[in-house]
C-alpha cells in the first residue's frame, strides 16, 4: 500500500522545483521533506530524485509522479460523488505543460468559462511545443499541449489544429535589409529573432524554403517580448498570427513573403485514467479549439 504523504512530498519537491518551496507548500520543515523522501527511497530500494538544481525524478520516481497525478485527478471524481471525503473543499488545480505561443492567444479564451463552471485553478508550466511532452514523461504535469503526436505510455493525444505563423518584420527593418524585395536566401543573412534554444521553426522554415544551414539571431524566451522586438526592429521572426492581427492591420509590422506561411500542429495529451475532470477538458477543448485554431494539413 503506498504512503501518499510520502508520494505528496516528492511530488512536491519536483513541481516546485526544490525542497524549501515543497515545504512551503505543504506546510512542512525542509527537514521533514527530506526525511519523506528518503523513507520513500527506503520503501522502494532505490533512489527516487536526482539531487540537482533543480532535483529531477529517476525512473522509478516518474513512475510515482504519474501514478500521483492520476490519483489526484480521480480523487476529485469521489469527491464529487461523496462530498463528505472533500475536507477542506478546495477547489481542484490541474497542472497543464503549454507553449507560450497558446497561453498568449487562444488558451485564456478558450478555457476561461470552463474553469468558472469547474471550479478549477490551473498551474501552468510554459514550455516550448517542441518539448513540452517531457513534463509529462516526468510525471510532471496531468496534461500538455504540444507538437509531437505520439503520446507518452499510459496517455492519449487528441489534434485540437494548427497555429499558423508568418514571416514578419518592422517597416524600418524591411527597407534596411531588403531595399530591392525580399528572397529567401537573403533571410539566413539577415538578424532573425528564436524563442529559445529549443526553438526550431525557423530552422524548418528556412528549409523549406531551400535554405539551410546556420544564421544570425537573437534569443528571446518571451512571446510578448518576441512581438516587441520584432516591432523594433531588431530582427524578422516567426510570429503566430492570432496575436498580431492590429499590429498587421496598422503596418506596425509587414510579411517578408505572404504566400509562405508555416503551420505547427497543436495535440492535447492527457492521461488515458485521468478522471472525469480532464475527460471534461479534452472533451471542451476538442470541441472549441476550431475557433482559433486552423486545420493541420501533414506536409
Amino acid at each position: 500500500m503506498f504512503d501518499y504523504k510520502l508520494l505528496s512530498a516528492l511530488a512536491a519537491v519536483v513541481e516546485q522545483a526544490g525542497f524549501e518551496r515543497a515545504a512551503q507548500v505543504l506546510g512542512l520543515s525542509q527537514s521533514a521533506i527530506s526525511q519523506r523522501i528518503k523513507l520513500l527511497e527506503a520503501r522502494v530500494g532505490q533512489p527516487v530524485l536526482v539531487r540537482a538544481t533543480p532535483p529531477a525524478p529517476t525512473e522509478i520516481g516518474r513512475r510515482l509522479l504519474n501514478h500521483v497525478q492520476q490519483v489526484r485527478l480521480l480523487e476529485r471524481d469521489l469527491q464529487s460523488l461523496v462530498p463528505a471525503l472533500d475536507e477542506e473543499g478546495l477547489p481542484e488545480r490541474l497542472r497543464i505543460a503549454l507553449n507560450a505561443d497558446s497561453l498568449a492567444t487562444w488558451w485564456a479564451e478558450a478555457v476561461g468559462d470552463f474553469c468558472a463552471e469547474q471550479h478549477l485553478l490551473l498551474d501552468l508550466v510554459v514550455e516550448d511545443q517542441t518539448v513540452g511532452l517531457k513534463r509529462m514523461r516526468a510525471g510532471e504535469v496531468a496534461a500538455c499541449v504540444c507538437a509531437s503526436e505520439r503520446p507518452v505510455a499510459g496517455a492519449r493525444s487528441l489534434l485540437l489544429g494548427a497555429m499558423r505563423y508568418r514571416a514578419l518584420a518592422s517597416p524600418a527593418f524591411i527597407q534596411r535589409h531588403f531595399p530591392q524585395g525580399v528572397r529567401a536566401e537573403q533571410l539566413a543573412r539577415t538578424p532573425a529573432l528564436v524563442f529559445g534554444p529549443d526553438d526550431f521553426l525557423q530552422h524548418r522554415y528556412l528549409a523549406s524554403l531551400g535554405v539551410n544551414g546556420g544564421f544570425e539571431h537573437h534569443l528571446c524566451p518571451s512571446s510578448e517580448g518576441f512581438i516587441r522586438l520584432t516591432e523594433a526592429g531588431l530582427g524578422w521572426g516567426l510570429v503566430p498570427e492570432l496575436q498580431v492581427r492590429e499590429q498587421l492591420a496598422r503596418g506596425q509590422l509587414l510579411e517578408l513573403l505572404p504566400d509562405k506561411p508555416i503551420d505547427v500542429p497543436l495535440y492535447w495529451h492527457h492521461w488515458r485514467n485521468g478522471g472525469q475532470l480532464l475527460g471534461l477538458l479534452t472533451e471542451h477543448l476538442a470541441r472549441s479549439s476550431a475557433q482559433w485554431l486552423v486545420p493541420w494539413v501533414q506536409p
